[in-house]
């Protein structure tokens, strides 16, 4: 199957510098993958040229006048840029001109454009912000919400568990993945009531629900999903960021501290060189905007070119297993198992916004 990526080349702290390249290699490494970038055309063009590049049979480019900004506020982007970017390319999914977008832009921007513009799957009441990270066992876990959904009621936590295992099933195929629950305590009495009730929720349905997970389980590979509220999972992502970051930088202290450490920080190079590799964030970038009609990555904003490259693996591989159709079988299902649960009319804010 021959997929189709909408790139917002104008998005991110450094637009087509980082873009553009990172689509030509890709473009170079899967010959079955057709890239539309999505931007002021000048500005693609040049990059095109300083990479000695031209538009193909597999390579083009869709015109916007606008870029929303890394600081703007939603409702802006939302009311004030519908020529942007992120939104044509949004816009180029939901008339299945191509199968996924991927932006480097700004995130609330991102997540209140792609919800507007392609709506929820049925049953779905909130978007999630999913990722995939490394674990001890050199497997990975998908981890969801990260932040898009602060408030969560049970049956939110239940529409997590379900797009995080489809999302698992479909791109690492594991038939039954095992989903935990992100909670304070192994044990079903810890936890506050809308934890309780979710873990109530996950054990009556047709998910392989491991049970309660603790913070110390995301990286151990004990379970495939963990389900969280987007404040948790906020918290967490960025703790576990914060701390690599001072571990690598401690690292280097120690080794830099005198000319004994230099040495053995010489001998020591080709296991460095390989852990670095192991823990590189930017073999992990590519976070997920599961519960839409539709497949949107969010790539991070800072990320370079190799960052940028494994966002546009994360939406290629996700288009390529159907992740969205997926998402949206299961849910029925589990629907139809657990009753209809209460869903907040997201369409009806929706529609609110012109």
């Amino acid at each position: 199957m021959d997929i189709t990526v909408a790139v917002d080349a104008m998005g991110g702290d450094h637009g087509t510098h980082v873009t553009v390249p990172a689509a030509l290699r890709f473009l170079d490494d899967h010959p079955d993958v057709s890239i539309v970038l999505v931007g002021m055309p000048d500005a693609i063009e040049a990059e095109l040229k300083a990479s000695h590049r031209t538009v193909g049979p597999r390579l083009r480019i869709q015109a916007a006048t606008e870029v929303v900004t890394m600081d703007e506020s939603p409702q802006s982007a939302l009311k004030n840029k519908k020529n942007s970017s992120m939104r044509v390319a949004i816009n180029m999914v939901k008339a299945g001109e191509a199968h996924a977008c991927v932006s480097a832009g700004n995130t609330g921007a991102l997540m209140a454009t792609a919800r507007f513009v392609l709506k929820t799957i049925k049953g779905i009441d909130r978007p999630a912000i999913a990722k995939m990270l490394p674990t001890r066992k050199n497997t990975w876990t998908c981890v969801l919400d990260l932040g898009a959904n602060v408030d969560c009621t049970p049956q939110h936590l239940v529409q997590f568990a379900i797009m995080g295992a489809m999302l698992v099933s479909a791109t690492q195929q594991k038939s039954r993945p095992q989903v935990g629950l992100l909670n304070i305590g192994e044990e079903e009495i810890k936890g506050n009531e809308v934890v309780k009730e979710a873990a109530e929720l996950l054990r009556q349905s047709n998910l392989n629900f491991y049970g309660n997970v603790e913070g110390n389980d995301i990286y151990s590979g004990v379970v495939d999903v963990i389900a969280c509220d987007g404040f948790t999972g906020n918290v967490a992502l960025k703790t576990s960021e914060g701390l690599a970051k001072m571990i690598a930088e401690q690292l280097r202290e120690e080794f830099q501290r005198n000319w004994w450490s230099m040495a053995l920080a010489g001998l020591a190079w080709p296991v460095l060189s390989r852990f670095k590799k192991r823990v590189d964030p930017r073999r992990y970038n590519g976070a997920s905007l599961l519960g839409l009609n539709g497949i949107v990555v969010k790539s991070h904003g800072g990320a370079d070119r190799m960052g940028f490259y494994w966002a546009l693996k994360q939406a290629v591989n996700e288009a390529s297993a159907g992740v969205t159709q997926r998402i949206a079988e299961q849910v029925q299902q589990e629907l139809a198992l657990l009753g209809a649960m209460p869903v907040a009319a997201a369409a009806a804010s929706d529609s609110q916004i012109s």
